[in-house]
């Protein structure tokens, strides 16, 4: 008999509209966090999966009034608007490709 396993955590950072969730709840993941900056990505995210994950993630994942839930895995989608051929590909050059270095 197979054992079943547990379903785990994960937290959806640079969420978008949720592709990373898409993925890991198909996998039998439950989301427990995520953040986007973007207004309209974010109001699509909503929709799609019933969290609002509105927010800018150097203001409040530093804030320590937001508390950051346990969590089994992280994922992140890196800003791909600095590199890509949709963009200006000013890559590093620009805030959001440096985002990466910063320390908080």
């Amino acid at each position: 008999m197979a054992s079943r396993k547990q379903p785990f955590t994960f937290i959806d950072l640079f969420a978008g509209i949720g592709l990373f969730h898409s993925a890991l709840a198909g996998l039998g993941g439950k989301c427990v966090y995520a953040i986007e900056i973007d207004s309209k990505a974010a109001a699509v995210y909503e929709r799609n999966w019933g969290m609002n994950p509105l927010g800018d993630i150097t203001a409040d994942v530093t804030d320590t009034d937001v508390l950051v839930p346990p969590h089994d895995v992280l994922t992140g989608g890196f800003p791909c608007q600095p590199f890509s051929k949709s963009g200006a590909q000013r890559g590093m050059e620009e805030t959001r490709g440096t985002l990466y270095w910063s320390k908080y």
